[in-house]
């Protein structure tokens, strides 16, 4: 197949991207400045203009960081992309015919040629943040390809941004959550540059999973994100955020790693490897499920003012469409390639539940519903529950007697993979969404044999979702009703596992 090239003017400069098969792919485009010299550990500051055209055809740099240690080096791929303009992103849009036979240069212009405006029939647009426990993932992760949402008439954005102690370190000198303001930097080029990639600013969707999908719940509380994004989707991830003295013990961690004073001013001097191993070597024991030092959203008092769950239980956002849910065995990821299931029996079942604060009363009720079940296994669903699923039902709760404006739909993903007896883990459904499974990276965790039927039609669900704000089933109400992604075809159910979720009430 023979790949052109596409061209499109921007604020900044010219774009020379990639074309093929009606899509136009822009990769590694600064939407700000490198952060590093006097710009590391500061806010970040807009992309500077340039002269000429731009070569976008490769992924820019990924921010610094390090790949999963094994076994989930080889569940997900996490490639690294050397340099120090990390603040970049990635457009996939739809896009003009192919120059002719003979004619040579490059295809110009969105959708047919016309870089449609707000209010000109400007297409939907979808700005994808990765996950990785904001350590890990960037962009140029295979999985999260954006060809297919262009071929079906979506602007799609992916977007890198600082990880890390570099991005979610907590500094009395420095501000804070510099990761998320990348995100808010990057949302802001996409207001004010979308519509040169035929994409319509007053329609953008923002949406990510894990860390990513807890990004966008502070977002959504954010008053330097408000305006920038009218839909979001949250995949297995919560609303979460800590005080500074709670999010910042793994700052103060890995300085005594490192033996320097835990400020910015200090870590700017630190060797980037050097600092890089000593934060692996403080998160190594951490996990979403299991607890251990790691890097999280602070409430700053400015890019977050307050706790994302009160503020979202007080109404935040709720003029804003919402799609919400998990995957129905999240625990999985963590738990099983390690053999952490097969090693939990009842005694430190009971105790990590103590320690934890489950009432009794709960964990019977995940025992007498599961008895063909390890107690690692009813350990990792009550952890799912707690930790992932329950607070998006808060969420979704909240918007429902406040009579929300915006739309609030939730659904489950629930294909079991036969890879390592990994089921309906963590991270499981990306490939679905992003129309993927004939990657390899994708296969890594899905196997060879993923339904593609069940991945057409999630797909289909997050377009129609950015397009009108109707993901194609009935919004939350009384009822609880939850879109299903299998086993099986896509199904709507009331009210799953209520007698475990009623078993936290009270």
């Amino acid at each position: 197949m023979t790949e052109y090239a596409a061209e499109t003017r921007t604020r900044y400069g010219v774009l020379r991207g990639a074309l093929k098969d009606g899509v136009a792919s822009f990769l590694g485009v600064p939407y700000a400045r490198a952060p590093v010299g006097p710009l590391r550990f500061r806010a970040p500051e807009p992309a500077e203009p340039w002269e000429g055209v731009r070569e976008t055809t490769a992924f820019g740099p990924t921010a610094p960081k390090r790949p999963y240690a094994p076994p989930l080096a080889a569940l997900l791929p996490d490639p690294e992309v050397a340099g120090d303009a990390c603040l970049n992103l990635n457009v996939w849009a739809p896009w003009g015919a192919a120059p002719g036979p003979g004619e040579g240069g490059a295809a110009v212009g969105p959708g047919g040629g016309t870089a449609h405006g707000p209010g000109e029939g400007g297409r939907p647009v979808m700005v994808w943040i990765h996950g990785g426990s904001l350590i890990h993932g960037s962009s140029a992760v295979p999985v999260y390809d954006g060809t297919a949402f262009a071929r079906d008439g979506v602007v799609l954005v992916s977007v890198n941004y600082r990880l890390g102690v570099e991005g979610f370190g907590v500094f009395p000198d420095a501000p804070g959550n510099l990761g998320l303001r990348d995100q808010i930097a990057a949302l802001t080029w996409v207001r004010d540059t979308v519509a040169a990639f035929g994409g319509d600013p007053e329609r953008v969707t923002v949406f990510g999973e894990s860390a990513g999908a807890m990004s966008i719940a502070a977002l959504l509380t954010s008053p330097l994100a408000k305006g920038l994004f009218r839909r979001a989707v949250l995949q297995s991830g919560p609303p979460s955020a800590l005080p500074p003295g709670g999010a910042g013990r793994t700052t103060e961690a890995v300085a005594a790693r490192l033996g320097v004073a835990a400020t910015a001013e200090a870590f700017a001097r630190v060797d980037r490897e050097r600092l890089l191993a000593a934060q692996t070597e403080v998160t190594a024991k951490g996990s979403p499920l299991t607890g251990g030092h790691s890097f999280q959203i602070v409430v700053d008092g400015e890019v977050v003012p307050r706790d994302p769950v009160e503020a979202l239980d007080a109404g935040a956002s709720a003029e804003l469409d919402l799609l919400m849910g998990t995957t129905s065995e999240e625990y999985r990821l963590w738990f099983v390639p390690g053999g952490l299931t097969d090693r939990i029996g009842h005694l430190a079942q009971r105790l990590v539940l103590w320690k934890a604060k489950v009432p009794a009363r709960t964990a019977r009720v995940y025992r007498a519903g599961r008895p063909g079940e390890r107690p690692g296994e009813v350990l990792g669903a009550i952890a799912t529950d707690r930790l992932l699923r329950l607070p998006l039902y808060r969420v979704a709760d909240a918007r429902r007697r406040a009579a929300a404006r915006g739309g609030t739909y939730l659904y489950e993903f629930g294909w079991p993979s036969p890879v390592l007896d990994l089921r309906a883990c963590h991270a499981l459904e990306l490939g679905f969404v992003f129309d993927t499974l004939d990657l390899p990276e994708t296969r890594a965790l899905t196997g060879p044999d993923a339904p593609q039927a069940l991945a057409t039609a999630m797909h289909a669900a997050w377009v129609a979702f950015a397009r009108t704000g109707d993901p194609g089933w009935r919004p939350w109400d009384a009822a609880r009703p939850v879109m299903t992604f299998g086993p099986g075809l896509p199904s709507l159910v009331e009210a799953p596992r209520e007698a475990e979720r009623r078993a936290w009430e009270g």
